[in-house]
C-alpha cells in the first residue's frame, strides 16, 4: 500500500464526536496520533519494515522526546518520516502551583485553543487529569468549562501529549521513578470535555497510554468520566477495560435536568440501567460523583433517593464540595449538612467519602477548568 493509499483510507472527515483529524500543518498525519497497529500499517506503507514501527512507537511514548533525531533511527529513515509525517509536542505555556501542591498546566495548541491539566500529589503518589477535549458541549450549569462552550476535539497525540508534557515536567523538577509509567499513579479522564463525546479519538489514546510497548498503563489505573452520553458508555464497555466513573450530581430528573442539559436525552432510568450494564472486574464498583449544592441536591431526602436509585450497583459515590468562582447562583453547603448526607449514604451500605478540593486556589479544581493561559 503506497503512503498516499494509506493516508486517505485513514484520514476521516470531521464529525461530531467522532475522529476530527485537525492534522498539523502541511497535511502530514502525526505519528503520535497513531496507534501501534496503525503505526506499523504506516511504515509498511512508506516500504520500511512492521517492526519499525513497533521500535518508533516505544520511542514515541518516552517523556522527553520531541523530534525525529530521538527516536533512535538511521538518518534514512528519520529523512523519510520527517518528509511524509509529523511529531507533535505539547509544551506548557504556563505551569500554576497551589498552596497544597496541586500543579496545574495551560497548553496552547497549534490552532491557539488552550487545554488545561492538573497533577495532583498526594503521599508520595501522582495523579493526573487529563483534558479530551477544548472546551465542552454538555453546557453543565455549575462547571466553568462548560460555560466555555465547544471549541474543538483533541486529536490522540494531543490527550497522550498531555502525560508525556506533565513526565517530562515531573522529570526536570527531580522527581524520579524506575520507569517513565511509574511516574504518574493515575490518569483520569476528569478534565475540560466529555470523553465520550470524542469518542474515537479517546479510544486511540486509551489503546496508545496502555500498550504494553508504550506506556503500559493498566486498566485499573486509568478512570474515564462521563456525564452520561449512555449509547457510549455501551460502546467503551465493549471497546476497553478501564474504569468509570459518573458525574451524577441529582437523583431526580427535574433537578438534574436543570442542572445538566445531557439529562433531557439521556434520562436517570436510561443512565442507571447503562451502569448496570457496564462490565465490571471483580471488586470493581463505579464511581459516582456527586457535587453538593446548597438547597439543591443537599437534602437527607436527596441521600435517601440516591441511596434508592443507586440500590444494586457496585458503587463508590464521591461528595463533592462546590467549587464556587466568580459570580455564581450556587453555594456549597454547611460541613454538618455534608457530613448528615454522607451519614445517611453510609447507613444505607455506600462507601461515601468526601473529596477535598486540591487546586482551588488556582482555580484547578471540580468544574474550575475554563482553557485561560
Amino acid at each position: 500500500m503506497c503512503y498516499r493509499v494509506w493516508m486517505n483510507s485513514h484520514q476521516k472527515t470531521a464529525r461530531p464526536g467522532g475522529r476530527d483529524s485537525l492534522l498539523p500543518k502541511g497535511g502530514k498525519p502525526d505519528l503520535r496520533d497513531l496507534t501501534p497497529a496503525q503505526l506499523g500499517e504506516y511504515v509498511v506503507a512508506l516500504g520500511l519494515p512492521v517492526k519499525r514501527g513497533r521500535q518508533i512507537f516505544t520511542r514515541l511514548c518516552r517523556p522527553g522526546v520531541c523530534d525525529f533525531s530521538q527516536l533512535g533511527i538511521s538518518r534514512e529513515v528519520m529523512a523519510l518520516l520527517s518528509h511524509h509525517a509529523a511529531m507533535s509536542t505539547l509544551e506548557a505555556e504556563t505551569v500554576e502551583k497551589s498552596a497544597d501542591g496541586t500543579e496545574k498546566f495551560a497548553f496552547r495548541l497549534a490552532d491557539g485553543a488552550v487545554i488545561e491539566s492538573v497533577l495532583i500529589p498526594e503521599e508520595g503518589r501522582h495523579t493526573l487529569c487529563i483534558s479530551s477535549q477544548a472546551g465542552c458541549a454538555m453546557g453543565c450549569r455549575f462547571c466553568l468549562t462548560g460555560g466555555l462552550g465547544f471549541v474543538r476535539n483533541l486529536r490522540p497525540g494531543e490527550i497522550v501529549g498531555q502525560v508525556l508534557a506533565v513526565m517530562t515536567h515531573m522529570l526536570a523538577s527531580g522527581i524520579n521513578r524506575a520507569t517513565p509509567r511509574e511516574l504518574l499513579n493515575n490518569l483520569v479522564f476528569m478534565g475540560m470535555g466529555e470523553p465520550l463525546a470524542n469518542y474515537d479519538n479517546l479510544l486511540a489514546a486509551l489503546t496508545i497510554l496502555m500498550d504494553d510497548h508504550g506506556l503500559g498503563f493498566s486498566e485499573r489505573r486509568i478512570t474515564v468520566s462521563t456525564c452520561g452520553i449512555v449509547p457510549r458508555m455501551d460502546d467503551l464497555g465493549r471497546d476497553i477495560r478501564v474504569n468509570l466513573a459518573v458525574s451524577l450530581h441529582a437523583a431526580d430528573d427535574a433537578v438534574r435536568s436543570s442542572l445538566m442539559p445531557v439529562n433531557r436525552t439521556h434520562g436517570l432510568e436510561s443512565l442507571l440501567a447503562a451502569c448496570r450494564r457496564y462490565p465490571l472486574g471483580k471488586k470493581k464498583v463505579i464511581l459516582f460523583e456527586y457535587i453538593m449544592l446548597k438547597g439543591i441536591n443537599d437534602s437527607l431526602a436527596d441521600a435517601r433517593l440516591l441511596a434508592e436509585k443507586l440500590e444494586g450497583i457496585p458503587s463508590r459515590i464521591n461528595l463533592l464540595p462546590y467549587n464556587g468562582s466568580g459570580e455564581t447562583e450556587y453555594a456549597c453547603p454547611e460541613e454538618a449538612q455534608t457530613l448528615a448526607f454522607q451519614k445517611v449514604l453510609r447507613e444505607a451500605g455506600f462507601n461515601t467519602f468526601i473529596r477535598q478540593s486540591r487546586g482551588a486556589d488556582i482555580s484547578a479544581a471540580c468544574g474550575q477548568l475554563a482553557g485561560k493561559s
